[in-house]
């Protein structure tokens, strides 16, 4: 397994060999609280960077804003080039989250609009995590704590192949379409994939490169990755991993258990409605699921499929969804920036979004 390589042309002064020392000495005693503290400008992050490199242990730093972020990612990546720098934070350029205001009977329909960009980097932060790596770091917003799609089934949905492996193109092909992946023939974009004979090229959604696989019958002859051209290949591989196209990924038979699921659910709650004289919720409510139903039905997603992630994962009523931190091991470290302004954001953004879903929900 990798280790962290802290690469800096500077060594620790001052006060920072003293606070290393004893921070790395706390966590591997089992201290779960310290706090570092120091001005701006004194080093916190090369300090940080040094305990990362001496504990060795997949890393979450959590940052209050975006901006704040970024220059995190870009600092940690220059101290450690060679291992997986990665960054997770909010994907949405523009957010009208779905809400229902009682006072006036007003329904808001959810809005959004996702960043491509952004998406690719949250999908390469869960897929380096469950590479089985150690040397992780992912820089985070509050983000992290919304809920995302079941670690297990993403982990279920990973492709492993290998050169020389034997398997018929066309359960390759059925493999990639149920890990998110969908099948072009004239744009080859990111979370594609194009068939040309025994060749198939990927358009990896994680990353920045695409992978080309080429069968021999029924077995898999070459893998290599490569920029735009298929002709002048990056790196030839013996076997590697692909990983999925979407953070939200089930199976088939999870999707119709689930639709069984949430009928069942759907014809209790109408009842309920129907026994209190609540005739338009009743209505309201059937509606939304039987249009939902039939979505997951013809296209195994709808929208807002993160209302029914309890069904999806096969969680017991009122525990809560996945979020990245059930993404990392369970050694894992959490450095908190800022902690001041970030522990209060992030009460205030939990507290925030239960309460809007409350009204929601009833």
């Amino acid at each position: 397994n990798m280790n962290f390589q802290l690469v800096s042309p500077y060594q620790p002064t001052g006060d920072q060999p003293e606070a290393i020392e004893q921070l790395t000495q706390n966590i591997l005693n089992g201290v779960k609280h310290q706090v570092l503290l120091g001005v701006t400008g004194s080093g916190k992050t090369f300090t940080m960077a040094n305990v990362i490199k001496n504990i060795n242990r997949p890393t979450l730093v959590l940052s209050h804003n975006k901006t704040l972020a970024a220059q995190l990612y870009s600092e940690f990546k220059q101290f450690f080039p060679n291992n997986a720098v990665e960054y997770f934070v909010s994907y949405y350029d523009y957010y009208q989250p779905e809400a229902y205001i009682p006072t006036t009977d007003t329904y808001i329909e959810k809005d959004l609009a996702i960043n491509a960009e952004i998406e690719k980097l949250r999908l390469s932060a869960t897929s380096a995590l469950l590479s089985g790596r150690n040397d992780v770091i992912i820089v985070s917003s509050v983000s992290c704590i919304y809920g995302i799609g079941n670690p297990q089934n993403f982990r279920n949905n990973i492709i492993s192949i290998k050169v020389g492996q034997k398997i018929s193109r066309n359960k390759f092909l059925s493999q990639l379409v149920t890990s998110s992946y969908s099948r072009s023939h004239d744009k080859f974009e990111r979370g594609n994939f194009r068939v040309m004979g025994d060749t198939i090229d990927i358009n990896l959604a994680y990353a920045d490169f695409n992978l080309r696989v080429s069968f021999f019958g029924d077995e898999i002859e070459e893998i290599y990755t490569f920029d735009s051209d298929p002709k002048y290949p990056i790196e030839n591989f013996d076997s590697y991993n692909i990983y999925p196209a979407n953070i939200f990924v089930s199976s088939l038979e999870n999707i119709n258990r689930s639709i069984f699921e949430i009928n069942k659910d759907l014809e209790i709650q109408v009842n309920k409605f129907l026994n209190e004289g609540k005739t338009i919720e009743a209505k309201r409510l059937e509606e939304r699921v039987k249009h939902d139903v039939e979505m997951l039905t013809e296209l195994g997603y709808c929208s807002g499929i993160e209302n029914y992630s309890r069904y999806f994962d096969g969680r017991p009523p009122g525990s809560r969804p996945f979020c990245l931190l059930d993404y990392f091991p369970k050694d894992y470290i959490m450095f908190i920036d800022e902690s001041h302004v970030t522990l209060p954001q992030v009460r205030a953004m939990y507290n925030g979004d239960r309460m809007r879903k409350i009204n929601l929900v009833e």
